[in-house]
């Protein structure tokens, strides 16, 4: 089983805020945001194994930034590390306003996915290698966020 670079799992997805996507002020619900969020993750599981990966757990997620009715939500995805079955799996999330050209990084999360066969048993992934200073600091830091999520979990 040779490696994947990890830049190979990466995934973008764009999706528009939609009036029914958004709470009585005309913010995105954290739920929605959530739901997107995971999708971006499972897809880049799957982009990796080209089997489907399921959610086992998400770490905190900081809401940095309102998000506005009519903003633009773009969400970055890429396997960080394999453990075995088990992946840690980034996603950053950036919210455009196009009408003032504002960028801003809202949000991140971690999440952790298991890779399945057609009858959902875990199966091992295939390991990613990290190449640029980024994704080798992301590689380092998921091992260290893994031990703690272990920790946590005794």
């Amino acid at each position: 089983m040779g490696m994947v670079k990890v830049a190979e799992t990466a995934v973008q997805m764009t999706e528009l805020v939609l009036p029914q996507h958004t709470n009585q002020l005309g913010n995105l619900l954290g739920g929605q945001l959530m739901h997107w969020i995971d999708i971006c993750a499972a897809l880049a599981g799957y982009k990796l194994n080209g089997l489907p990966c399921v959610t086992a757990s998400v770490d905190r997620i900081d809401f940095h930034y309102p998000i506005k009715l009519g903003e633009v939500v773009t969400l970055h995805a890429s396997v960080n590390r394999v453990f075995n079955t088990s992946m840690e799996i980034g996603v950053k999330v950036f919210k455009d306003a196009y009408q003032e050209r504002i960028r801003l990084h809202s949000n991140s999360a971690y999440l952790t996915f298991v890779c399945v066969d057609r009858e959902g048993k875990p199966v091992i992934a295939k390991p990613v290698l990290p190449e640029s200073e980024d994704e080798i600091r992301r590689y380092d830091k998921a091992l260290q966020r893994r031990n703690q999520r272990l920790q946590n979990r005794n």
